[in-house]
């Protein structure tokens, strides 16, 4: 008899919600999304050094790496709301 195949659960929402706001591009890592993890990271990276090289001397610091923290926004944004769609999905019996 062959083995039976893994779990194919999703990970918990909230779970991916935590390792999100930890390791930037992490959580999509989870949902099984490891470029589209990446693709956050780099343009995260990129907008965060443009405004941060463009921005005027008496910018706050926040201000001054707002590029790189909206990125980031989204992408716990992205992982959460791809990890509630799939464990939905997954509840349902559908994926």
């Amino acid at each position: 008899m062959p083995p039976a195949p893994p779990d194919r659960r999703p990970p918990r929402p909230w779970l991916v919600l935590c390792v999100a706001i930890l390791l930037p591009g992490c959580g999509q890592v989870m949902n099984r999304q490891p470029v589209r993890g990446l693709t956050f990271l780099f343009f995260m990276l990129l907008l965060g050094g443009l405004t941060l090289a463009t921005a005027a001397p008496e910018v706050s610091q926040v201000g001054k790496l707002a590029g790189g923290i909206f990125v980031y926004a989204m992408a716990i944004f992205d992982a959460y709301r791809v990890a509630r769609l799939r464990r939905e999905l997954w509840r349902l019996g559908r994926a």
